[in-house]
């Protein structure tokens, strides 16, 4: 994908998607990736409450250790990463914190009204590959398993009459042991090597 025509669609896009306030438990502004034309789309779960303010998404401690994850495994900068790759998420908004601490799981109806977003992305997009990164973006594309049932895993998925290949990732927050630990820590390099030679992976950060 190169074409002028492809670049306008996919910045329409992005340009209604910041516009959105469906939900009215989200605290805007959405947050975007921006208008990258790739083959390869990374899904994230929400942002945090830092993302808004940095205006990108994994933009703190998370977003530290996953592209330390790309650049160990790939070779890949941050700079180009976000560059070459198209980076959506299950929510686009901040959902708040729980009383109790911590960022507010979305809701069932906030998930079903983000996830026309993309599936747009992935009707225009048409991706070979789709890294969901964390259990609630792995929901949206695998049935409900287990983190070591799935990570170090490629899936063929097929979403909005679009066939790509899956391989998830845990999610690299510093609250979650699991990828720090066997067999979590092995699973994880399987993934990010599986991705690092996927071919359209390659072509994208070429």
């Amino acid at each position: 994908m190169s074409s002028t025509s492809d670049q306008a669609l996919i910045s329409r896009h992005v340009e209604k998607l910041l516009k959105c306030r469906k939900c009215r438990q989200m605290n805007p502004p959405v947050v975007s990736g921006g208008a990258v034309l790739s083959r390869v789309i990374l899904v994230g779960q929400a942002p945090g409450d830092k993302e808004p303010k940095m205006g990108r998404p994994f933009a703190w401690t998370a977003g530290k250790t996953l592209f330390k994850w790309f650049l160990e495994s790939a070779g890949v900068l941050e700079a180009h990463f976000r560059a070459r790759i198209y980076m959506a998420a299950v929510c686009r908004c901040f959902p708040g914190k729980k009383l109790t601490g911590g960022d507010r799981v979305p809701a069932p109806e906030e998930i079903l009204n983000c996830s026309s977003w993309l599936d747009q992305e992935i009707a225009l997009l048409k991706p070979g590959l789709v890294i969901p990164v964390g259990k609630l973006a792995i929901q949206q594309f695998l049935p409900p398993m287990k983190l070591e049932e799935c990570i170090g895993k490629t899936f063929t998925v097929t979403r909005k009459g679009v066939k790509f290949e899956v391989i998830p990732l845990p999610h690299p927050s510093g609250a979650s042991p699991w990828h720090r630990m066997e067999p979590g820590k092995s699973l994880l390099q399987k993934g990010l090597q599986s991705i690092a030679k996927h071919p359209d992976f390659l072509k994208a950060i070429e």
